[in-house]
């Protein structure tokens, strides 16, 4: 498992990591290779197959032009990638800073609809820390926002942690909350496998927008008249909820570090994900950088178990 200096210290892959498979909206066949990088570099997106001038696209919440359905970072020179935030919660539940992510395709591979696959490859590569203090991005005051009656809310927090909760009007669903404590342990183990999700009724509706041409049962749970679809069953009985508390984690490391704050949700989707980090940002007075080592010091370790 990750050890604890991985929290404090700037972590890249210890070698390069390939996978393969198809977007979960385009349905293209996508090869993906994620390869170490250094220190301070972020996390970098490039389109091998397109002829720009400027191929990469910064992990960064203000390059977000869609989210629908999935979130979209699109450059100044038009190239874009899509459905990052499972990549992206793979990255912060391991806290990944430094990766160059090729892909000759437009959509991160689905693999199987949750962030396992990432975590597992992640692992398969191995981690290294550079010797460079890592920082994050502190709350210092609340900071709410509201979308389409949707609601999410950043609070002072010093441990990282994700509150969220859900209302469908589905049987199999209804009314589901979950929160959980930021951590290596607590994401692989709790957070990671949740599936993303869809009702088989809107299958059509979303093929006509251009959506969901590579979704099956293979890449996400399908929610039927009957319940749940697929034949495995679910893998949480709350694994809907679950699954929101990934994403959220996903859009949320667009910040380009990670947030120690609670964030709070109410029926949370990838737009005021978006929404409430563009918010946070934007107030100079509501965050400030620090460093997760100084943090650790100070805390009594508490930051650096995971």
């Amino acid at each position: 498992m990750v050890r604890a200096a991985f929290l404090t210290e700037r972590t890249t892959l210890a070698q390069p990591a390939v996978c393969a498979g198809i977007g979960l909206h385009t349905g293209a066949r996508v090869r993906m290779v994620l390869k170490p990088a250094s220190a301070g570099s972020g996390i970098m997106f490039e389109r091998t197959d397109l002829d720009l001038a400027d191929r990469r696209i910064p992990a960064r919440y203000d390059l977000v032009r869609s989210t629908d359905l999935g979130t979209t970072i699109i450059n100044e020179d038009g190239a874009s990638v899509s459905t990052v935030e499972h990549l992206m919660a793979a990255f912060a539940g391991l806290g990944v800073d430094d990766v160059l992510v090729e892909l000759d395709g437009p959509e991160i591979p689905a693999m199987d609809g949750s962030s396992m696959p990432f975590i597992e490859l992640l692992q398969h590569a191995g981690l290294k820390t550079h010797p460079v203090p890592r920082r994050a991005i502190r709350v210092l005051k609340p900071v709410e926002v509201e979308l389409g009656g949707r609601r999410a809310v950043f609070l002072p927090s010093v441990q990282p942690a994700i509150d969220v909760s859900i209302d469908f009007d589905n049987a199999v669903i209804g009314r589901q909350q979950y929160r959980f404590e930021v951590s290596p342990k607590a994401f692989c183990e709790d957070i990671a496998a949740a599936r993303t999700f869809g009702f088989r009724r809107d299958y059509e509706t979303l093929l006509k927008a251009g959506l969901a041409r590579g979704g099956s049962m293979d890449n996400a749970i399908v929610l039927d008249d009957s319940g749940v679809a697929n034949p495995e069953g679910l893998r949480f009985a709350d694994e809907f909820v679950r699954h929101k508390a990934l994403d959220a984690l996903g859009d949320l490391y667009l910040a380009g570090a990670p947030i120690l704050g609670l964030y709070q949700a109410s029926r949370p989707g990838h737009g005021i994900n978006n929404v409430a980090v563009r918010a946070l940002l934007a107030d100079a007075s509501a965050y400030k950088m620090v460093s997760l080592s100084e943090m650790a010091e100070t805390s009594g370790g508490r930051m650096a178990r995971g």
